[in-house]
């Protein structure tokens, strides 16, 4: 059995959240019931398996979100990755997540010790053996580089040090003295595994050129977009702002790294200040902060460098897209934020990389029947193509294994301001060889919590709902047909026709 989860984020406390621990339990406890489920064999008997590996499909310690890369002036992702000044910032952002995250960890470590999940001995066992009986279940934890986590991929005696920590502290299958994996060609034991479960696993940065430009041993545009931007835009507004704003606002401004897609940053913040900030004032210093390190971001070096990429396009994009002293009708802010997407890698309306499974080699020569990626933060199970040959019937399907991360998304309804609703998710897939799972290839797990409610004073009240419906975008503002429920035998009454009322 392989089990895969990607995206978890952790960080070092310094910015941004991370998955609570709880969530870490409550996967073991998981896992010890995909085990157990694992056992039952196609011909309907018992017996138990022996190994599970779980591969954690990249950004799992984002490395890239903390705020010790813009206290000071002289270290960036994008210098050069052999220097002695940057091994040793990585390695500290490193320890700092490992330490904020002790128990989360502790619990990935856990799962990699012998009889922490065990499955019964025979298939009467879960109702009359003692648990100390159970039989052990080997797990295998392997990890896989995306582009918050890139540095695990370097070579070097600086970095094999850092990646001795982790394997020791996490539990990793994976050797410390070799880069961590960003292609299962690069482990040849990762690789059987996937190829004996017959899954193709990669990140998904690939498809992403804001988060990969050709090279895993190099830094992105997206790495400065975090740390320039993002990451110096949360520490400024808590040290000049923090007394200036009410505590809903500055709450919120904590959250803005969970906002996707990401690049719609400024209409969510235009929407979280009408919500909590009841004096013009305070709603425009947060704006000219933001502006202002807008326009520091766009004037570096390493961004203008990348205005030749594309002339017109890329840098033009993102300059249009973030600053507030420019801004556009949400209709434009979509468009922009669609073809931003397209540039990503993304298609169709849910911004999917499903497209891209379609031309990997192992889908096409039908030696995966799994293709997943990560990165997105969208859950997706995608059926991709159906083959038959001598009775046999090959399903390939595209998978995305999410976040286990908050994130706050677009609602469908945008008028003349776009609204985010927030949630917590937690995904995990889980693939089966041979004869495991009763002969079930596969199952996936997507849970979505809702935060709790802040109390707060709100600054801002609607019209009412078929107020703002009539000035909802056009984009999703097609006429519904004028028909009841589907079991309904009347006509639908509309306010024109009298109501024929009927009294006993």
């Amino acid at each position: 059995m392989l089990v895969t989860i990607s995206d978890l984020h952790l960080t070092d406390g310094s910015v941004g959240t991370s998955a609570a621990s709880g969530a870490f339990q409550v996967f073991a406890d998981r896992l010890q019931e995909l085990a157990i489920a694992a056992s039952w064999r196609a011909d309907g008997s018992y017996r138990p398996i022996e190994r599970l590996d779980l591969l954690l499909l990249g950004d799992v310690l984002d490395v890239i979100r903390s705020r010790r890369w813009t206290e000071q002036d002289r270290i960036r992702p994008w210098d050069d990755p052999r220097s002695p000044a940057l091994i040793d910032l990585v390695t500290h952002i490193t320890s700092d997540i490992l330490r904020y995250n002790y128990e989360a960890v502790e619990s990935l470590r856990s799962l990699a010790q012998p009889g922490t999940i065990r499955v019964p001995p025979t298939a009467s066992g879960p109702a009359v053996a003692n648990h100390s009986e159970w039989l052990p279940v080997s797990v295998q934890i392997h990890y896989m580089v995306g582009n918050h986590d890139w540095f695990f991929h370097l070579k070097g005696s600086g970095y094999n040090v850092l990646r001795e920590a982790l394997v020791r502290q996490i539990g990793l299958a994976n050797r410390w003295d070799e880069p961590f994996p960003h292609e299962p060609q690069e482990d040849d034991e990762l690789l059987a595994i996937l190829r004996r479960h017959r899954v193709l696993a990669r990140h998904g940065d690939v498809f992403d050129p804001l988060n990969f430009e050709g090279d895993r041993d190099a830094s992105s545009l997206g790495d400065c977009i975090v740390v320039e931007l993002l990451n110096r835009f949360a520490t400024r507004a808590d040290v000049e702002l923090g007394e200036r704003l009410p505590a809903a606002a500055i709450a919120g401004l904590r959250e803005i790294d969970n906002v996707r897609p990401l690049l719609l940053v400024p209409v969510w913040l235009e929407t979280l200040l009408e919500r909590t900030c009841p004096l013009a004032a305070q709603r425009q210093a947060v704006k000219r902060l933001w502006d202002e390190l807008v326009q520091r971001f766009l004037d570096l070096p390493f961004v203008r460098a990348h205005d030749t990429w594309r002339p017109g396009e890329l840098v033009d994009g993102l300059q249009r897209l973030l600053r507030f002293s420019r801004r556009l009708s949400i209709d434009r802010a979509s468009e922009l934020a669609d073809f931003l997407a397209r540039w990503q890698g993304l298609s169709g309306e849910a911004h999917s990389y499903a497209r891209h499974a379609l031309a990997e080699a192992d889908f096409r020569n039908r030696r995966a029947r799994h293709i997943v990626y990560g990165h997105t933060h969208r859950a997706e199970t995608i059926p991709l193509e159906v083959s038959y040959a001598d009775g046999y019937v090959l399903n390939q399907l595209y998978f995305n294994t999410g976040t286990w991360r908050r994130t706050h998304r677009p609602t469908q309804l945008a008028n003349d301001r776009q609204e985010f609703v927030p949630s917590d998710v937690m995904t995990y897939a889980a693939f089966y060889c041979d004869d495991e799972r009763g002969g079930r290839p596969y199952e996936m797990w997507s849970g979505t919590l809702a935060p709790a409610p802040q109390r707060a004073t709100l600054y801002r009240v609607d019209a009412p709902p078929a107020a703002v419906a009539d000035r909802a975008s056009a984009r999703y503002s097609r006429r519904i047909p004028g028909h009841g429920p589907h079991f309904a035998t009347t006509t639908l009454v509309t306010p024109e026709q009298p109501v024929e009322r009927f009294e006993d």
